[in-house]
């Protein structure tokens, strides 16, 4: 494949004049992704966990209670960055090339353009602070993709204390890190990855040319796992949790169905059939699993503080409400363990010699009140909480039930920032499948998409209307929900409506082919390592 770092400004720097008065007002956009963070772990989407910052922006603004990414890391950041399914972008799996597999290459391929690529092209300056996930050699890293200045974490998960230093987790996951186009190793002392990221998203926003709109993503590693974070935020919840994952569950669903984030005939789930009930653990194993939950809440708490300081600078610049925010998560709650190779780093849980993670138990209480986890399709993998502000669109207290996707926000930003997608100008570039937010944003409730389509590594699914099919892998049998009288899928209807199963399998199907999917079991198992 050939080198594409000036793939964006190929595509645009022939056909556009220069940037005129009127397009100098148009708004700056920032993107954040949390990572591996549950539906339900937000103030403002019912959660006793402390985010004041994220609260404001949905008071101002606001939420969207049934918004999807595409249920795992790198295939959400590649639906997010694109505009278009992961698959279609290159990223079908993770970051690993399946053969001569073109929806599996593990990378941005040639078929699409970043928002950066696009924004950038259209006089925006383009900046990206946090974890990329999409591409961990050169010519596939932002500085080649569109972004004109980037720190960024490159692959999935590392150290928060010395993510360039210790490797806390399987070598073929171990951390990099770079700035721009070159590596880049943090101090062992001092340094702490949320902080960093927010740190340097400040510092480009005070860099930025004010005669010039920006965009901005800051893609945060907080909460993924390990867990760690600093003693005073984990104090903070010192005790929080000590009363279980069962009656934090009714108490989070409790606030939701009031908030109106949860209609009350979708049921709280049952607790996960892996999970014990809480009342029957000792209490060593209490304090345990107690302390884990508060670590993991010390760094939402974190990740907050420094969205505090965001909306802080643009404040401060004046630049708040001329300035479309959009916050996301790029898959539920995670119940995976780390790949821990290395016992010697099982140190204090939330500390830097840590590797804990806090597993299915409170994975379940971070998805209230749907069913399983990161990975899955069901609504527990590819629900997120949905926060934007942008006053000059969107009337503040707003909440929106249209069904969108992490695909959206790419036509979203076009829309807003007034750039055309350069479908004329490479005849290998696919269209969008994302359809702009701008009309929810307006009040608008006519649905975007005729149908969602979901698959990572054999796990399926589609939702068209109120209804979505789901299966799980190698079982691949469809189950069949009406998501407006039971969005926590517990009745499945597949049997007593096999005509709608058809309907929705047939459509899978044919969105399936389009984006290039293999069946994952007709992938060879040596060729499925992921990263």
């Amino acid at each position: 494949m050939k080198n594409q770092t000036f793939l964006g400004a190929a595509f645009f720097s022939l056909a556009l004049p220069a940037i005129t008065e009127a397009q100098q007002t148009r708004p700056n956009i920032i993107v954040i992704l949390a990572d591996d963070m549950g539906y339900a772990d937000l103030g403002c989407f019912g959660s006793e966990i402390y985010t004041p910052n994220l609260d404001r922006l949905s008071r101002e603004g606001i939420r969207m209670t049934q918004f999807y990414n595409a249920g795992r890391s790198c295939p959400s950041r590649a639906a997010l960055m694109t505009g278009m399914y992961h698959h279609k972008a290159g990223v079908g799996a993770m970051i690993h090339s399946v053969g001569d597999l073109p929806a599996y290459q593990g990378f941005l391929n040639d078929s699409c353009i970043t928002i950066a690529e696009a924004l950038r092209g259209n006089g925006y300056s383009t900046y990206m602070s946090g974890k990329w996930h999409i591409g961990s050699n050169r010519p596939h890293w932002p500085v080649d993709r569109g972004f004109d200045s980037s720190f960024v974490f490159l692959n999935g998960a590392g150290n928060y204390f010395y993510p360039g230093g210790v490797p806390l987790i399987d070598p073929i996951r171990s951390a990099s890190m770079a700035i721009n186009d070159r590596n880049y190793e943090p101090p062992r002392d001092g340094y702490y990855q949320t902080d960093a990221f927010t740190e340097n998203a400040v510092r480009f926003i005070k860099e930025s040319k004010h005669e010039k709109p920006f965009f901005l993503y800051l893609a945060y590693t907080a909460p993924h796992w390990p867990l760690q974070a600093y003693p005073e935020d984990i104090a903070k919840y010192k005790g929080k949790y000590n009363k279980g994952w069962d009656a934090i569950r009714k108490e989070r669903y409790n606030r939701m169905v009031k908030m109106g984030i949860v209609k009350p005939e979708w049921k709280l789930s049952d607790r996960d059939a892996t999970v014990p009930a809480w009342e029957t653990l000792n209490d060593s194993t209490k304090n345990y699993w107690s302390k884990l939950m508060e670590v993991y809440a010390a760094m939402i708490d974190r990740m907050d503080q420094g969205i505090g300081k965001v909306i802080a600078e643009l404040e401060r610049t004046n630049q708040l409400d001329n300035t479309l925010i959009m916050f996301v998560a790029d898959n539920g709650g995670a119940a995976e363990l780390p790949n821990i190779k290395d016992k010697k780093y099982n140190g204090e849980i939330g500390t830097g010699s840590s590797n804990s993670a806090y597993e299915a138990n409170w994975a379940n209480v971070s998805n209230v009140p749907f069913r399983f986890f990161k990975h899955w399709m069901h609504e527990g993998g590819i629900s997120t909480p949905f926060v934007a502000r942008y006053p000059k669109a969107i009337k503040a207290g707003t909440i929106s039930s249209v069904p969108a996707h992490l695909i959206d926000i790419m036509a979203t930003c076009l829309d807003v920032s007034s750039t055309k997608y350069p479908t004329a100008t490479n005849s290998k570039l696919k269209p969008l499948d994302g359809k702009s937010l701008m009309p929810v944003f307006k009040g608008k409730s006519e649905t975007l998409h005729n149908a969602l389509f979901f698959e990572h590594m054999g796990y399926r699914a589609l939702r068209k209307g109120d209804y979505k099919i789901v299966s799980t892998s190698p079982k691949n049998i469809w189950e069949l929900y009406n998501l407006t009288t039971d969005r926590s899928e517990l009745h499945d209807l597949s049997k007593s409506m096999p005509e709608k199963v058809a309907e929705l399998d047939a459509l899978y199907t044919k969105m399936a082919k389009e984006s290039d999917v293999t069946e994952w079991s007709k992938i060879p198992k040596t060729r499925r390592k992921t990263k």
